[in-house]
């Protein structure tokens, strides 16, 4: 039998997927008795990680989110991603530094095997050119404070600074609709209730005001939907704008931070700490799906039904490459 510090562990490794252990499910996948498992639930619950018991018939355990971060495990694959992670998404933030120090923290306690992987993935995020003489980072916490106001559904108050050679720094009151990515930028896009239309407001240049405002019923923006939004509002303002013969829209199972850094000219829109909505242009159906694909999640198609048929095609290609065992000719 394991040691008992190796049991917990594995178990905590289990607890930690996104599901619901029986007692039974977890006696056998650890080879011990069901006495054992409720002894190490409580031993990790002592440790302050939030288990609880889930009622049914055959009961069970489930981990949820506590009150602070408690030490996580990963496995190779997880540990691997995370560091290139760490290494590029930051890139042109506030928290570029504690993403550093995160990164140094990691690779402190991986063992070699890992250590070397992660050695030979080193990777420098440059930023686009567009942006090399601009100083100005995100501030996380604002980023946090817009998305809150948007979820909630309340009006917002900032300042903005237009920019170097603009006008003074004035304040705006607005009903905030979504956060989206464009060039590795990030923009807040909002109905502007003193200009009485929609605007786009740079988030680096955003200084949110306390406390926020009534909440308002959304409106329905210009186009359809944020996409088409931003791409009219922004087409030939920096001469890299391309009208690709087939663009889509997808939603993924990722957080927009996470998609932002290698969307390319694509528009990404913030649905939740675990999804948004990414729109992204190809010279083919087939080209599109295949470049999606490239997330490695869950993909939901919103449209257009051309996207979701070369879905099909590549998947019924890629099962035939599957099967073709053959040697090389």
């Amino acid at each position: 039998m394991q040691k008992t510090s190796a049991r917990l562990l594995a178990l905590l490794s289990l607890l930690q997927t996104t599901r619901d252990w029986s007692g039974d499910d977890l006696a056998r996948r650890l080879g011990i008795t069901s006495r054992t498992v409720r002894r190490d639930i409580d031993r990790l619950r002592e440790l302050d990680y939030p288990i609880t018991t889930v009622k049914g018939p055959a009961g069970g355990y489930r981990l949820e989110a506590g009150t602070h971060l408690p030490p996580l495990l990963f496995d190779d694959d997880q540990a691997v991603a995370l560091a290139i992670a760490l290494q590029t998404a930051a890139v042109g933030t506030t928290v570029a530094e504690d993403a550093a120090r995160a990164l140094a923290t990691l690779r402190q306690v991986m063992p070699p095997r890992l250590r070397h992987r992660i050695d030979l993935l080193r990777v420098t995020a440059v930023r686009p050119p567009a942006a090399a003489d601009d100083t100005s980072q995100v501030d996380a916490q604002v980023l946090l404070d817009l998305s809150r106001a948007i979820h909630a559904r309340e009006e917002l108050r900032f300042d903005y600074a237009p920019g170097p050679g603009g006008p003074a720094d004035d304040v705006r009151r607005v009903q905030p609709h979504h956060l989206v990515t464009w060039h590795h930028r990030w923009y807040l896009v909002a109905w502007d209730l003193h200009r009485e239309d929609w605007r786009t407001f740079r988030v680096d240049r955003v200084r949110p005001r306390t406390p926020t405002g009534p909440r308002f019923e959304p409106r329905e923006l210009p186009g359809g939907n944020v996409s088409t939004f931003v791409t009219s509002r922004f087409r030939g303002n920096d001469g890299t704008t391309t009208d690709w013969p087939c663009r889509g829209e997808v939603v993924l199972h990722l957080p927009a931070a996470d998609v932002a850094p290698f969307a390319q000219d694509g528009i990404v829109e913030e649905l939740g700490p675990h999804h948004c909505r990414l729109t992204l242009g190809s010279w083919s159906w087939t080209g599109l799906a295949a470049a999606l694909g490239r997330f490695d999640t869950d993909i939901e198609v919103v449209g257009p039904p051309e996207l979701a048929a070369a879905f099909g095609d590549l998947a019924a290609r890629y099962a035939h490459a599957a099967r073709t065992t053959g040697p090389v000719p």
